[in-house]
C-alpha cells in the first residue's frame, strides 16, 4: 500500500520552530549550568537510588507530547544517583572531563548532522578532524604522511590496530599467530584479539620487573622461543601510562626490539597520551615516536566527553587496506581534496562528525591550557604520593610515572584494606576504586579531571588518615 501526504496537514510536531529551539536550549543550558555549579558540593557518590526512580526512568514513551521541564527534571534527578565523573571527588579508575566547551561542540555538530564517513559528503567537517589528527601525529612525533581516526574511545581504536596488525603481517592465515602484553596492559588488546578471530593462547603474556613495566628481555626470550617452535609472532603492545599504576613500559627499548623481530609496534597512550603535550611526559614516553600505531583517549587526559578515542597509525594505507569496503550504491561519490574516507579506514561505516569535539576545544583554549592542566596533575599526584607516603600507616611501593597512586594499610590484611575503602567512599567527598596486585588487594587514588584542584586533594588526604584511624 502506497500512503499519500495530505495536502491538508500543515503540522510536523518533529520539526521545530526556531522559537521552540531557541526555548529548549535555554532550559537545557540553564540546567548544565546548575549542574555545573554544584560539582563542587555535590556527593561524589550517591548509591541510595530509589527503586521507584529507576523504574520511573525505564518507563516507554507515552503516544502524547510529554513536558520538557518535566522530563528534564527526571533527567536531572537521574543523574544525582551513582557515582558523578564529572566532578572534582571522582579519583577512581580513570576519570574522563567532560569540558562544557566540547558539549556544546556536540550540541552543534548533532544538530548539523552532517556525514563524516565519506569526505565528499562533508569536506571541511572531514578536514577539521584531520587536522586535529594531523597535530596529534606531530605532538608524538610520526612521520610526515601518518594519520589516523577519531573513534568513540580507546578499545575500538585498539580494535582497529589489532586487526590491521593482523592484516598486514598475518594475511588471512591466523595459525601460530602471537602477540605480546603484560598482566598490566588494560584487558581491551585480548577483547580485540579475540574479536580480530584469534584465538586466546595467541595472546602471550610478558613478566613484568618491579616497576611493573615490561621486561624486555624476558619478551626477547618468549619471541625467540616463539619462533623457534614455529609460531607467528606479530604484534607487541607497550604501555605509556596503564590503568592498575599509571606504570609506563620501556617505550624505546621495546621499539628496537620490535624492529630487530619485525613485529607491530602499537602503543596504549588511552590514559596518558595527552602528558605528551608536558615536558616531563614527552620524556617519559621516550621512543613512542617510532610506534607503527598509537591509541589515546582525549576524554581521558585531555578531559573530552566519554566517546572520544583516537587511532594513529604511521602508515594510513595499512589501516585502509586492513578496513576497506566498497559497495554499488557509492559509485556516485568520489575522492576530494586529498581527504580521507573515514568509513574506509576503520570498522564504523556510519559515524558523526567527530572532529568539532576535539577542534573547538583545543582552538578555544589552546593547547597551553591543556598543558597547565595537565602539569597540575602531575603536581597533585605528587602530593598525594608524598603524604602517602610520609603517613607510617602506609604502605605505596610505587612511586607514580603518572597520575595514579596505589596504596594500602601496612602491615594488614586485604579485607582491612576493603573496609578502609568502604569507608573512605562512604564520605561522599571523594570515590576511590581498588585493584589487585601481585596478589594483593591496592586503594588507588587517579587524578585527572580537570575539575580537581588542591583543596579536594588536601580534603582527601585528610579523609583518608581519619578513615584509617
Amino acid at each position: 500500500m502506497t500512503y499519500r501526504a495530505s495536502h491538508h496537514s500543515r503540522h510536523y510536531p518533529l520539526e521545530l520552530p526556531p522559537v521552540d529551539i531557541r526555548e529548549f536550549g535555554h532550559m537545557a543550558v540553564e540546567l548544565a549550568a546548575d549542574l555545573v555549579t554544584r560539582y563542587p558540593e555535590a556527593p561524589a557518590s550517591e548509591f541510595d537510588t530509589a527503586e521507584s526512580l529507576v523504574k520511573e526512568m525505564a518507563l516507554p514513551p507515552g503516544e502524547e507530547p510529554g513536558s520538557l521541564p518535566s522530563l528534564l527534571a527526571a533527567f536531572r534527578e537521574a543523574v544525582g544517583h551513582g557515582v558523578d565523573t564529572a566532578g572534582p571527588g571522582y579519583l577512581a579508575y580513570i576519570p574522563a572531563g567532560g569540558l562544557a566547551s566540547s558539549a556544546v561542540a556536540d550540541m552543534l555538530s548533532q544538530i548539523a548532522n552532517r556525514f563524516t564517513g565519506v569526505a565528499q559528503l562533508a569536506p571541511a567537517l572531514v578536514a577539521m578532524e584531520r587536522g586535529v589528527l594531523t597535530w596529534l601525529c606531530g605532538l608524538f612525533g610520526l612521520p610526515k604522511g601518518a594519520g589516523g581516526l577519531v573513534t568513540t574511545g580507546g578499545s575500538l581504536a585498539t580494535l582497529s590496530a589489532v586487526v590491521t596488525a593482523r592484516h598486514h603481517r598475518l594475511g588471512f592465515d591466523l595459525a601460530g599467530a602471537r602477540l605480546y602484553v603484560t598482566e598490566q596492559t588494560h584487558y581491551c588488546v585480548a577483547k580485540a584479539a579475540a574479536v580480530a578471530g584469534l584465538p586466546p593462547e595467541s595472546v602471550r603474556t610478558v613478566p613484568t620487573t618491579p616497576a611493573l613495566g615490561m621486561d624486555v628481555e624476558a619478551a626477547a626470550h618468549m619471541i625467540a622461543d616463539d619462533r623457534a617452535a614455529g609460531l607467528r609472532p606479530f604484534l607487541l603492545v607497550g604501555t605509556a601510562g596503564t590503568t592498575n599504576t599509571g606504570a609506563v613500559d620501556p617505550l624505546a627499548d621495546l621499539a628496537e626490539l620490535t624492529r630487530a623481530e619485525d613485529l607491530w609496534f602499537h602503543v596504549d597512550a588511552a590514559y596518558g597520551g595527552g602528558f605528551q603535550l608536558t615536558r616531563y611526559g614527552k620524556a617519559r614516553f621516550a621512543g613512542i615516536h617510532n610506534a607503527d600505531s598509537i591509541a589515546l583517549d582525549p576524554h581521558k587526559s585531555l578531559f573530552l566527553p566519554y566517546g572520544t578515542g583516537v587511532l594513529l597509525v604511521r602508515d594510513p594505507a595499512l589501516l585502509g587496506a586492513a578496513h576497506a569496503g566498497d559497495g554499488v550504491y557509492l559509485q556516485d561519490l568520489d575522492a576530494v581534496y586529498g581527504l580521507p574516507d573515514y568509513a574506509q579506514l576503520g570498522p564504523e561505516l556510519t559515524r558523526d562528525a567527530r572532529g568539532m569535539r576535539l577542534w573547538l576545544p583545543l582552538h578555544l583554549h589552546g593547547v597551553k591550557a591543556f598543558r597547565e592542566a595537565l602539569e597540575e596533575k602531575l603536581a597533585l599526584t605528587g602530593d598525594v604520593y608524598l603524604g602517602l607516603a610520609a603517613d607510617s600507616r602506609f604502605e605505596v611501593p610505587w612511586a607514580p610515572d603518572l597520575t595514579v597512586v596505589a596504596f594500602r594499610l601496612r602491615d594488614r590484611d586485604d579485607e582491612a584494606n576493603e573496609e578502609l575503602l568502604r569507608r573512605i567512599n562512604a564520605s561522599k567527598r571523594v570515590f576511590l576504586s581498588s585493584t589487585t596486585i601481585n596478589g594483593r588487594f591496592y586503594l588507588r587514588v587517579c587524578v585527572l579531571s580537570h575539575r580537581t584542584h588542591a583543596d579536594r586533594i588536601g580534603e582527601l588526604l585528610e579523609i583518608i588518615g581519619a578513615c584509617a584511624d
